[in-house]
């Protein structure tokens, strides 16, 4: 039993879904999680994990759609501008400490050097699909915008508002360390099996993070910026489900 079958079994038969974190969260068991998380995260850097890859799989293992997880239907009033103009005036922005910001169309990411792999999707809910993803490397429209020294995270900000608060939506963000980002199977994906990235798996583009759980595959995404930390985002956590006490790594 490897480590990813270890904690994808874990998922279904002992957080029950999401609702067990949900209810740990502040007490004894979500402290314990947390130091488990931290140490998982420190041992896989320093023993190298930053290099491997993810297992891939063959077309025949490919038996179903893509399940969609989180949203699936964002309804923000700039999404829906975008989509009912078939993505023409989308723009992926990229800022914060780079040298140079990139102001990127679908056009733009589709003409770049195309990847295509077939991954294994694990949710923390327990269930796994295989599919087809088809886009560009992170890393390369990465090292478009020349990361300055000290940009030590990238976060992802999304269309998608996943709750409304005072303050009126909250969307959905979520980040990943430059190692995670600079992987060479991390990949901004616009295409699943031979076809565009369809609205319920995140059009017009996601993030595809391989060796991670399903909520860190930012969907939806608008902006990338580079950061040294997370102040001022959020609750400074790295992310809406880690604001909300789950695992900020999530590697499996």
């Amino acid at each position: 039993m490897n480590r990813r079958t270890l904690l994808t079994g874990a998922s279904v038969a002992a957080l029950s879904g999401c609702k067990v974190l949900d209810d740990a969260r502040g007490g004894t068991l979500g402290a314990v999680m947390a130091s488990a998380n931290s140490l998982t995260y420190r041992v896989h850097r320093a023993l190298g994990g930053g290099h491997t890859l993810a297992p891939e799989y063959t077309q025949a293992d490919i038996r179903q759609g893509m399940h969609p997880n989180g949203s699936t239907n964002p309804q923000t009033a700039d999404y829906l501008a975008l989509q009912g103009n078939a993505w023409a005036d989308y723009r992926l922005e990229v800022g914060g400490m780079v040298g140079q910001t990139l102001s990127l169309s679908l056009a733009d990411l589709r003409a770049m050097q195309a990847q295509t792999q077939i991954t294994r999707h694990d949710c923390v809910e327990g269930w796994s699909c295989i599919a087809k993803w088809t886009g560009v490397r992170l890393g390369h429209v990465l090292a478009m915008a020349t990361p300055q020294a000290g940009a030590r995270f990238v976060v992802f900000h999304c269309f998608d508002a996943i709750e409304r608060g005072l303050a009126g939506e909250v969307l959905y963000h979520e980040s990943i360390d430059m190692v995670d980002a600079t992987h060479p199977q991390t990949i901004l994906a616009w295409g699943v099996n031979d076809e565009d990235l369809p609205v319920r798996n995140g059009a017009p583009l996601r993030v595809r993070v391989e060796r991670q759980l399903g909520y860190k595959m930012a969907k939806y995404i608008r902006r990338i910026d580079l950061v040294a930390d997370f102040t001022g985002l959020g609750r400074e956590r790295g992310g809406y489900w880690p604001d909300k006490g789950y695992d900020w790594f999530a590697g499996i």
